[in-house]
């Protein structure tokens, strides 16, 4: 399954403090073929570069130097981990960040759809960014701004959370999880929901992925060693992957259809 938000978050929570303050020495691509080539000339653009500080941009982490941002996208596998520079390297090992004191920022990826990029200038410039739209936890993000922004919208309203020039970060497991919180049936027209259910849905998307956000705090530790995956967080899914089941709330059998080639689950009865 695709790291979502929620894993992006936890995954710069658990690298930064052990790389930002730091100074690359080298880089090792030992792959670059991943979704669009890794800069041939990437260990020359960073080493002697410090790194100042990192954040995310919806699914994409920005690692920012005094020349420029690193832009890494995990893809459907990939991960970050922190490692010596004495660590084995794996088969899906595709590119190491060394620094300076022997710490290594390893970027693995065994389907290689992930991607490692170098910016010059604002990151928000960038073509693989400047479309996206506001994050779930900025003020920009209100019930009014999704309102008016599925005003004549005949998408059904997961996929337009799902959108990411609407809102970034909402996917498929949160969508599913947000829409049955909020008792609205997934494939409603967006421009049919009313202003207060999107002010509802506003709340329940932030709540669901601090969420998810806070019970990720737990694997921190996994970033250092080991294989760095916080996988998906322990936490109790009402609809996602329970087609079939029981509703947790009424009882009534939970249905599966399928939207934009993704599993929609979510109840008959609570999401009329």
């Amino acid at each position: 399954m695709m790291p979502e938000l929620p894993e992006v978050v936890v995954t710069l929570r658990g690298v930064s403090p052990h790389v930002i303050g730091k100074q690359v020495v080298s880089v090792d691509v030992r792959e670059g073929r991943l979704r669009w080539p890794v800069p041939a000339d990437l260990s020359s653009l960073l080493s002697g570069q410090t790194l100042l500080d990192g954040r995310q941009r919806g699914k994409y982490l920005l690692f920012r130097f005094p020349a420029g941002h690193l832009m890494i996208h995990l893809g459907m596998s990939g991960n970050l981990r922190i490692v010596s520079d004495e660590t084995p390297v794996g088969k899906h090992d595709h590119v190491d960040i060394i620094f300076g004191d022997g710490t290594v920022l390893r970027y693995t990826d065994p389907r290689r759809f992930g991607t490692i990029q170098w910016l010059v200038g604002a990151p928000e410039q960038h073509p693989l960014l400047s479309s996206l739209g506001p994050e779930p936890f900025e003020e920009a993000f209100t019930g009014e701004y999704l309102y008016q922004a599925s005003r004549g919208r005949k998408v059904p309203i997961k996929q337009f959370l799902m959108d990411n020039k609407v809102v970034v970060g909402v996917g498929n497991i949160y969508a599913n999880e947000t829409l049955f919180h909020c008792g609205i049936c997934p494939t409603l027209a967006a421009g049919n929901v009313s202003r207060s259910r999107f002010d509802a849905l506003a709340i329940e998307v932030r709540r669901v992925l601090a969420s998810a956000i806070e019970q990720g705090g737990t694997t921190l530790r996994d970033f250092v060693g080991g294989d760095g995956k916080p996988g998906y967080f322990k936490q109790q899914l009402y609809v996602y992957g329970r087609g079939g089941e029981a509703c947790l709330r009424c009882g009534s059998v939970l249905m599966e259809i399928r939207q934009g080639q993704r599993s929609t689950v979510f109840c008959p009865v609570c999401q009329e």
